[in-house]
């Protein structure tokens, strides 16, 4: 027979979850109709005051030449299907904003697996607020910038807000937006993966918790899907998957191989497709120069003569929450996952280029995006599991102000761009 308090207890578990649930879901409707607007600005916009490749994209939706080659089929297929039903610039813009809110549906479902439960008992006199605070810190993850002064004010070396120094968040660019629901997925079924898969598909974590097939099929499809949609975060979670994975190999004397190869196995159909793409993007044409060039900061150079001060900018929040809380990388998957990730991405950002036409683009910056982004992911969940254990409560309101002076550039800076602003 249940007793009375604890009947008391599930009645006020449904009333936080059920208060949980209608402030996510009104918080979804405002964040999906204000990204809405500015995408569909951007498809009907005068691209000097709205600038982004929303016009190639609706032309590479409805098959005609936009002069441009897209490999990545995902997103503009879904276009296509809203195209069914609406116009060609409003379907482009629907698309973008459904799979931009999908990375704020998934980050609240891993937000409230990681961190709800804690959260809630550690502060029992307002656990209700527990949900809120998830809501809105995943919400908040869409609107993160880089750190910037105001009145364009520089720092020596930094030319521009965005360029050179970039963000978490480039609102410019829809097919960054479109991917990284699946980039999120992937992300954090790799970093399942990493704490057990060298037991075999059966195997536990410290945890006990375990693993099955399904979740290597998983993972394998969720980093198909991102390389389908845009590519830039693939690259970056394979090369720093592939040296993690070949330390563990030779640190264990080959003793992991057969795991190794089984969870190798799962990169497969994306290293097809990646092939799939190198020959439409980087094989060069006939008299022109293509492929990926290496040099030291050879494009970033272009754009920033300061690169310390811009990585500072770009990630000043995980730096903080690193320098503070150095022995999380030790035990915590996700964070040090999320820093190998990282520093592949600015790995890659320094040294690898394209060559030809696409050089001043600058497009490995894009994959540094995604380790600026995840890098705020895992930091906010290590900064989350130390305000449970209400250690040190200055260092915590410090590493919360720099989390909400991202926040709040990022917010002014979204603002600048959804009144016509220029990006940079």
């Amino acid at each position: 027979m249940v007793s009375v308090s604890e009947q008391g207890k599930v009645k006020q578990m449904h009333k936080n979850k059920v208060i949980d649930i209608t402030f996510f879901v009104l918080l979804l409707f405002v964040v999906a109709a204000v990204m809405l607007t500015l995408f569909y600005r951007q498809t009907i916009g005068n691209p000097n005051n709205y600038h982004s490749d929303m016009k190639a994209y609706i032309l590479e939706m409805q098959g005609l030449d936009s002069g441009y080659s897209f490999p990545y089929p995902i997103f503009f297929k879904l276009s296509a299907f809203i195209h069914l039903f609406a116009a060609p610039e409003l379907s482009v813009a629907i698309a973008t904003m459904l799979l931009n809110v999908l990375s704020m549906v998934l980050l609240k479902i891993f937000f409230n697996r990681l961190a709800l439960k804690e959260l809630s008992e550690s502060f029992p006199k307002c656990a209700w607020l527990s949900g809120i605070v998830l809501s809105l810190l995943s919400a908040s993850l869409l609107f993160i910038s880089m750190l910037y002064l105001p009145n364009e004010t520089y720092l020596p070396g930094i030319k521009f807000k965005y360029l050179g120094v970039f963000t978490a968040n480039p609102f410019h660019n829809a097919t960054y937006m479109a991917a990284r629901p699946f980039a999120i997925l992937a992300f954090f079924w790799y970093a399942k993966l990493l704490t057990c898969y060298e037991e075999g598909y059966m195997g536990k974590n410290s945890q006990g918790k375990g693993v099955i097939l399904r979740d290597y099929v998983l993972f394998a499809i969720f980093l198909l899907l991102a390389t389908m949609t845009k590519a830039s975060f693939t690259i970056v979670l394979v090369g720093a998957a592939g040296l993690i994975m070949v330390y563990r190999m030779f640190r264990s004397r080959f003793r992991n191989f057969v795991p190794t190869l089984l969870l190798g196995v799962c990169f497969i159909p994306t290293f097809v497709d990646l092939l799939y793409q190198y020959k439409g993007v980087f094989v060069p044409e006939e008299g022109a120069e293509g492929g990926m060039g290496f040099g030291l900061g050879t494009v970033w150079s272009l754009y920033c003569n300061n690169m310390p001060a811009a990585i500072c900018l770009a990630v000043g929040f995980p730096l903080v929450v690193l320098l503070l809380n150095f022995k999380e990388l030790k035990n915590n998957t996700i964070y040090r996952f999320s820093w190998q990730l990282y520093l592949m991405s600015l790995a890659m950002a320094y040294l690898l280029y394209e060559k030809g036409f696409r050089q001043p683009d600058f497009n490995f910056s894009w994959g540094y995006m995604y380790g600026i982004f995840f890098s705020f992911v895992g930091s906010l969940l290590v900064l989350l599991k130390a305000t449970v254990a209400k250690k040190r409560p200055l260092l915590l309101g410090v590493q919360w102000l720099v989390y909400l002076g991202h926040l709040g550039c990022g917010l002014y800076y979204f603002l600048g761009i959804f009144r016509g602003g220029h990006y940079y």
